[in-house]
């Protein structure tokens, strides 16, 4: 971990009290009419980091939680509370962290340094895919382009806003939640969720 990792790290509670009180990146979304997708979640696929490409149906009767991440941004020690989130819900609950430097160039790691980064400092156990381009425009991965798209998804138009916006996908494979970056992945917004059945 570099010096200015461990500042961030060390920064991060100041960082989520502060956004908290000031409404900063801490918004959440809610699919509150129930629309469903126009094209299948479990369409999609990725590739994992290590360069294993995985289809998305295999995910079905899970929820599925999509972050962007990145490993020198002030959001950066969320990797610990996914992990924790990881363990509480490994039986109904699969995490997908997305790699991406589309912010401030805040990944500028490969996607072999970001894992050996992740798993040394957090631990991590769920899946990091090969980074690329969260944000809409030209090159926006296949998810991205699900999760940011009405005329995929069924009502979601919003982009991650910051390193470690999270999307929550139901066991059917639809979208039901957009969470900011300062909604930390274990407050209550998030798990209220995930305890529904």
């Amino acid at each position: 971990m570099t010096v200015r990792q461990k500042l961030l790290k060390s920064f991060y509670p100041a960082l989520m009290k502060m956004g908290k009180s000031l409404g900063l990146k801490a918004k959440f979304i809610t699919n509150e009419a129930g629309h469903k997708p126009i094209t299948s979640f479990y369409d999609l696929k990725a590739t994992v980091n290590n360069g294993v490409q995985i289809n998305f149906n295999r995910f079905k009767g899970q929820k599925v939680l999509i972050v962007n991440t990145a490993s020198d941004c002030g959001y950066t020690a969320q990797y610990d509370e996914l992990q924790k989130l990881n363990e509480l819900y490994k039986d109904n609950l699969t995490i997908l962290g997305f790699p991406s430097s589309d912010f401030n160039n805040q990944e500028a790691r490969s996607d072999e340094q970001i894992a050996i980064f992740c798993y040394a400092t957090y631990g991590i156990q769920f899946r990091l895919m090969k980074k690329s381009r969260v944000i809409k425009g030209h090159h926006q991965n296949e998810v991205y382009q699900w999760l940011t798209h009405k005329n995929k998804n069924g009502w979601n138009e919003k982009q991650p806003e910051w390193n470690f916006s999270k999307y929550l996908v139901n066991e059917e494979g639809v979208l039901t939640h957009y969470f900011g970056p300062g909604v930390s992945p274990l407050s209550n917004d998030v798990r209220k969720y995930l305890d529904k059945n």
